[in-house]
């Protein structure tokens, strides 16, 4: 049995960290450069099966391309038009609704001391201030608000990408040192987050309306806004639906009374829980294979190092991740890590060595 030297695997630990860790320093500096061009490429992912039906009826590449871009740019400025006034608006009464919300918390206390329990407005507020949870949604909206401020380089950045992505696969393939050992394991990953990133898309615009069309029978205010923060909020796995009920619950709790929060919150409820557990599963079938521990920890590690849009495309980064760690013999092991079961790996059989690969 060869003879292990514990002090190269340590120095090599080491350096393997270092290396990443000044990796992750250079990506967080030069954040308002990745930003835009990560958020750019899952634009191109997502367009790209639309461009794809529009060639084959028959209509020029180019043009479908062209005519595609042209509609987002049209959709975009109509939206942020629309959206960033509600902002505005929003924001110069966010000091009123907060007072307001303090008065309300004011009457749940009496409520509270007929069943005799006693706590002081106060003590709610020092430890518990719901009136944050109005300006921190409107805050990460504006964030993403800021990225997309740079509308031109992303827009030009989508169309190169979508004129490249027919041979894009191709170089990649021919890239590797042994592309006929990749090219199925490529294949399988560019499907796998193609998928992922259009089905999420249907599913969170659809989440959006409903919310929307919900929100203005039951007369909240600014209705369109916290559609699309229920549309983008629904990319966050696990707690993004419950970050974007929380503005409008209070709102309508202030606006409109217990009766009208409780319909609020039953909206957001049985929507996340129709598309969440139904339509979402059933399109997407198992998923991508990442635990929901997993999930949570990318959602909190890509938010840091790329701000909101991290956030919003924390499960496809994770699985670009892990899908490069299975390739590498070396970090197979922390892909297992990442799997959701250990059933989600398996040794390939083609490579004659314990490669993870996703089922």
């Amino acid at each position: 049995m060869p003879r292990v030297d514990t002090q190269s695997v340590a120095y090599k630990g080491f350096a393997i960290m270092a290396f990443t860790v000044v990796i992750l320093a250079g990506i967080k500096a030069a954040s308002p450069i990745v930003v835009p061009f990560v958020l750019s490429a899952f634009i191109a992912v997502i367009c790209n099966p639309v461009i794809g039906a529009m060639t084959r009826c028959k209509v020029p590449r180019s043009l479908a391309v062209l005519f595609l871009m042209v509609f987002i740019v049209m959709m975009g400025l109509w939206l942020a038009q629309i959206v960033g006034s509600s902002i505005n608006e929003f924001s110069s009464q966010l000091p009123h609704y907060r007072d307001q919300l303090v008065e309300q918390f004011g009457w749940a206390t009496e409520k509270l001391q007929h069943f005799n329990i006693i706590i002081s407005k106060e003590q709610i507020l020092a430890y518990f201030d719901p009136s944050i949870a109005l300006s921190m949604t409107t805050n990460m909206l504006t964030g993403v608000g800021g990225v997309m401020a740079n509308l031109f380089l992303i827009i030009l950045t989508v169309v190169f990408m979508l004129f490249e992505s027919q041979t894009m696969p191709k170089k990649l393939h021919f890239a590797l040192d042994d592309p006929e050992m990749r090219l199925q394991q490529i294949d399988k990953f560019l499907n796998s987050v193609n998928q992922y990133m259009v089905i999420k898309t249907l599913v969170s615009l659809a989440t959006g309306v409903i919310v929307g069309i919900g929100l203005t029978i039951i007369g909240v205010d600014y209705a369109l806004l916290w559609a699309v923060i229920a549309f983008l909020f629904n990319y966050i796995p696990n707690i993004g639906s419950m970050i974007a009920a929380i503005p409008s619950v209070l709102l309508a709790f202030i606006q409109l009374g217990p009766g009208a929060a409780g319909a609020t919150a039953l909206l957001y409820l049985g929507t996340n829980m129709v598309m969440g557990n139904l339509i979402e599963p059933r399109y997407m079938g198992k998923g991508l294979g990442l635990s929901t521990l997993v999930v949570f920890l990318s959602l909190i590690f890509w938010g840091w190092l790329l701000g909101s849009v991290g956030m919003l495309l924390s499960v496809p980064l994770t699985m670009i991740v892990k899908i490069a760690l299975e390739s590498s013999k070396g970090g197979s092991w922390l892909a297992i890590l990442l799997a959701d079961d250990v059933d989600d790996v398996r040794p390939d059989d083609n490579d004659g060595e314990d490669m993870p690969k996703t089922v």
